[in-house]
């Protein structure tokens, strides 16, 4: 239970830290919110629990192709907050969005082939 505290704080830590950076100088804070921090921790904790290199590359396979149905995101939400649209509807407008286009993938990826 304290390694699954550890991992959670850990990773908290680092969402917070880009947050703060992101507050005071937004270009830097979306460089670092664009790192695949979080996949890398995900890599590194699954590695630690399993020692199983095959599931850590199928975890990164993974991530690659959950990429492309979450790109849209960062091109509507700021398009929607520019255009006047309030910060909460905009979010659930493209977290909706984004949804659908994950399960639209679940269902076309295989029949093009990718495995998931």
């Amino acid at each position: 239970m304290f390694y699954l505290f550890i991992k959670a704080a850990l990773s908290g830590a680092l969402v917070a830290a880009i947050s703060e950076v992101a507050r005071r100088n937004p270009g830097w804070g979306g460089l670092l919110a664009s790192l695949p921090l979080t996949s890398l921790l995900a890599m590194i904790w699954l590695w630690r629990d399993s020692g199983d290199p095959e599931r850590v590359a199928q975890l990164s396979t993974g991530a690659f192709w959950f990429i492309l149905p979450s790109l849209p995101l960062f091109i509507v939400l700021p398009w929607l907050l520019r255009s006047g649209v309030g910060f909460w509807a905009a979010m659930a407008v493209v977290i909706v969005g984004t949804l659908a286009l994950y399960a639209a993938w679940f269902w076309a990826a295989p029949r093009m082939g990718i495995k998931l």
